[in-house]
């Protein structure tokens, strides 16, 4: 599907304050990327490792790019659940589903390692 996925390192201290947990984190960084499609939004959700503003917006336009080949295309994602916690490390999954116009689907099993430093942030998305 084409989807926001990259192997990201985990270092360094955040700037601001993250998500008060992380089903948080992951479902403002899927509003971001997938409903509003705002790579500024989806760069201000990641841990700083990941703030690569270049390649957010590359991903966010492929993700565009796919969306515009359907008519209508719609994403939408389960709740978003935590697999596994420590005090700063989370795993969290979510199926991410893009719905047409004509109502084919295609879905996708997405997992995130969430961190918390300042708060929760997202570091890596497979």
């Amino acid at each position: 599907m084409g989807a926001v996925s990259a192997v990201l390192v985990i270092r360094g201290a955040e700037q601001g304050e993250g998500a008060g947990d992380p089903v948080v984190a992951v479902d403002e960084f899927l509003t971001a990327v997938y409903g509003e499609r705002d790579a500024d939004r989806a760069s201000s959700l990641v841990c700083s490792a990941a703030r690569d503003a270049d390649a957010i917006a590359a991903k966010i336009q492929e993700v565009a790019n796919f969306a515009g080949r359907y008519d209508t295309a719609r994403f939408r994602w389960t709740t978003p659940r935590v697999d596994e916690q420590t005090a700063d490390r989370a795993v969290v999954s979510t199926r991410l589903t893009m719905t047409t116009g004509d109502e084919r689907s295609v879905e996708q099993q997405l997992t995130f390692v969430v961190v918390r430093e300042t708060g929760w942030w997202v570091c890596d998305v497979a």
